[in-house]
């Protein structure tokens, strides 16, 4: 299997940043690590072998990018407004730079996007910022509502980037045209810790007539990489 690591200074975030690319070919997935997680965790948790089939018959070719977590929602020596801000640079690096090394390597005009726990979270929030960009978001035990990070500040920048808040007031027919054209999957399982938070966002994309996959395991499967080795073996 072809496996490509890379390192680029992000001028966005002004440090490195470093991924890692698997497969050939086939449509490109753009992987968001967990929490504070690396480009690498993909990898060591046992995911990139459950795709491997698919990634060595160039179906599919995944992009995993690194995180800042830790310099943005996980910093609490930070004042809040400082952290979501930080968050904002990571939007624009993913988008300014990291995106043209994708399509370098992958001509696709459109990307299906992913993340496990609170890469679910990236996952969601940037396809609904940006569905002009991908064609699927497919989440696996995500959580969608970010207000718990930041201590009660609340901006335009936390607005817009928890999806519990814009999509329930979202009435823009630009975006809502093309998340019903999205494939979006929302993995989750009855003894996952994020059910309840699956389960609310399924009604909010309900209520705005976006069709959606709630994917509950009814097999008594907890919030790790054993559950979402599998939904990714199932979802790609």
């Amino acid at each position: 299997m072809n496996r490509e690591y890379n390192k680029q200074y992000s001028h966005e975030l002004g440090r490195d940043m470093e991924s890692l690319v698997f497969g050939h070919a086939g449509q490109p997935i753009l992987v968001f690590p967990t929490s504070r997680g690396r480009f690498f965790e993909y990898e060591d948790a046992g995911m990139i072998r459950a795709l491997g089939g698919k990634l060595e018959g160039g179906a599919i070719q995944v992009f995993c990018v690194d995180s800042v977590d830790g310099e943005s929602w996980y910093n609490k020596g930070a004042h809040p407004g400082a952290r979501i801000g930080r968050h904002v640079q990571y939007e624009r690096y993913v988008i300014s730079e990291f995106l043209p090394y994708l399509k370098w390597r992958n001509w696709s005009p459109q990307i299906a996007v992913t993340g496990c726990s609170f890469g679910g979270y990236h996952a969601l929030n940037f396809s609904l910022r940006h569905p002009d960009m991908v064609s699927s978001c497919v989440t696996m035990s995500g959580s969608f509502d970010i207000k718990s990070f930041l201590d009660g500040y609340y901006d335009d920048n936390v607005y817009f980037n928890n999806p519990t808040d814009y999509l329930v007031n979202s009435g823009v027919e630009w975006f809502l045209s093309r998340y019903r054209q999205m494939k979006i999957v929302l993995g989750t399982s009855d003894w996952d810790m994020c059910l309840d938070a699956n389960v609310k966002m399924a009604r909010i994309l309900q209520g705005k007539g976006i069709p959606h996959w709630l994917d509950i395991y009814g097999d008594n499967s907890k919030h790790d990489w054993p559950l979402w080795q599998r939904m990714a073996g199932k979802y790609f």
